[in-house]
């Protein structure tokens, strides 16, 4: 077994995991053992959620290690099923640095809802927490895909629509990914994300 407790750089990155799985749960983003959350370090590692863990109260022997390609380090412990999503989006993009996952109720209701391939966020003020929006006179597309338990499958649908995503994406009736240069870029954009599909659903409710 992996002996972690001298190692600084991945205590560090499973102190974030645990910080952020207990403000995701706090907004109700992960009820019971729904949601992932991963960093990676320097080195290549990556520090994920293990299966199965309830994210609002996740400890550091929740968080494993696994390679870039989502072997766990340590073979006696098991990565989330939707390991594939996150290491996919770390070799795509070397400037990402954490990925998180949520199934929030406003994300679930309008993924099922949405007839269309996307949602369409225009005019708020909180789009400019994303990288390239300077301005809240703007329109971003969330891509929506359909829920697959075959994950390798769901990737390669995913795969080609990655270099056009600036929120992230969701996946119908699951819940959204998303992702940033660090822990605290990628929670600030779940947030932003989480406030815009909420406002996206009160308002299509008001208008029925």
């Amino acid at each position: 077994m992996l002996n972690t407790t001298s190692d600084t750089a991945w205590t560090e990155a499973a102190g974030q995991i645990v910080r952020a799985g207990q403000r995701m749960d706090q907004r109700g983003w992960v009820p019971a053992t729904a949601g992932n959350l991963s960093v990676r370090l320097a080195d290549g590692r990556i520090a994920i959620t293990r299966s199965g863990g309830h994210k609002g109260f996740l400890t550091e022997q929740d968080v494993i290690q696994i390679t870039p390609e989502g072997v766990p380090l340590d073979p006696t412990k098991r990565a989330s099923a939707e390991t594939l999503l996150h290491t996919q989006l770390y070799a795509h993009d070397p400037s990402i640095g954490a990925v998180l996952h949520g199934h929030s109720v406003a994300a679930t209701i309008l993924s099922m809802d949405e007839p269309t391939d996307a949602i369409t966020l225009a005019g708020y003020e909180v789009l400019k927490v994303f990288e390239g929006q300077p301005t809240h006179d703007t329109s971003l597309d969330l891509p929506l895909f359909h829920n697959d338990q075959d994950i390798a499958r769901l990737s390669t649908v995913v795969a080609p629509k990655l270099s056009d995503m600036r929120l992230g994406y969701l996946i119908r009736g699951h819940g959204v990914y998303v992702w940033g240069k660090d822990m605290f870029t990628a929670l600030a954009r779940l947030e932003g994300l989480e406030f815009l599909l909420a406002c996206h659903l009160a308002r299509l409710q008001k208008a029925r």
